[in-house]
């Protein structure tokens, strides 16, 4: 069975395969500092049962990444391994100004979002930032924008704000809050809804120049399911797409 591993700032999440199909996924903090001893007894209680003879890495997080490099060295050397990084064959075309600079999880992404929706696409992550990433009909990732996330931005406003503070992320019965905690969250999930269909708008007026077809958008990431139902602009849900995205490198690449 092929173990996933998508290493980001605030959660790595894991995911294991047979074949296709995705038989169990696990959702654990990234902790920068754990040792390659540490990941590897916290990987071993969680697969405990299966049969694991593939991985397939992609990490936000150097520090952690190095760690698992030396966990595969000491505990996982005799399976074929994946990791994503420059010189990996993923099929995706970086139509960039500097390839190097992309995050492998936005080219796995990328990679999953057209295999299972064609093109033009446009991925939402929702994660530690949300990121949009645009897809060509092709496959090519053509770019996209950045911006902070939901999670550290109410921390952030909660820090700075002596009279505010943080509240349970859901949804709102209505914009116009009459309390501070309604006021927050719908100035959180409302206003991240409208964040992400104005950048969607924008970004699907500029591929209007170059392709007849309006784009699938797809969202993804661990926040997503806070903004999806009151976003106007997301066509598509698929929590497992970076998981998806890493198990298809991995068959490129066997």
């Amino acid at each position: 069975m092929l173990l996933t591993i998508d290493v980001g700032n605030t959660n790595t999440v894991l995911g294991l395969f047979d074949g296709e199909d995705l038989v169990k996924s696990w959702r654990v903090k990234t902790d920068p500092r754990s040792t390659s001893d540490e990941m590897s007894l916290q990987i071993n209680a969680l697969v405990s049962g299966y049969t694991v003879t593939g991985l397939s890495i992609c990490s936000t997080v150097p520090a952690t990444l190095r760690e698992l490099r030396t966990m595969i060295a000491s505990y996982y050397s005799d399976i074929a391994t994946t990791i994503v990084e420059p010189g990996t064959k993923t099929g995706v075309p970086l139509l960039v100004d500097n390839p190097k600079e992309i995050g492998a999880d936005r080219i796995v992404n990328t990679l999953a979002a057209h295999t299972l929706f064609g093109g033009p696409a446009i991925v939402v992550d929702f994660g530690t930032s949300t990121n949009l990433d645009v897809v060509s009909p092709k496959g090519e990732f053509l770019g996209g924008a950045l911006a902070p996330g939901i999670e550290i931005s109410v921390d952030a406003l909660a820090s700075r704000a002596a009279q505010l503070r943080k509240v349970e992320l859901i949804r709102p019965k209505n914009a116009i809050g009459k309390n501070t905690v309604e006021a927050l969250q719908s100035g959180t999930i409302f206003g991240f809804a409208g964040q992400v269909d104005g950048l969607v708008e924008k970004i699907t007026a500029e591929l209007a120049l170059s392709y007849d077809q309006a784009p699938t958008v797809i969202a993804t990431g661990g926040l997503a399911p806070l903004v999806i139902d009151v976003s106007t602009t997301i066509d598509e849900y698929e929590p497992d797409l970076t998981l998806i995205g890493l198990r298809l490198i991995h068959e490129k690449n066997l």
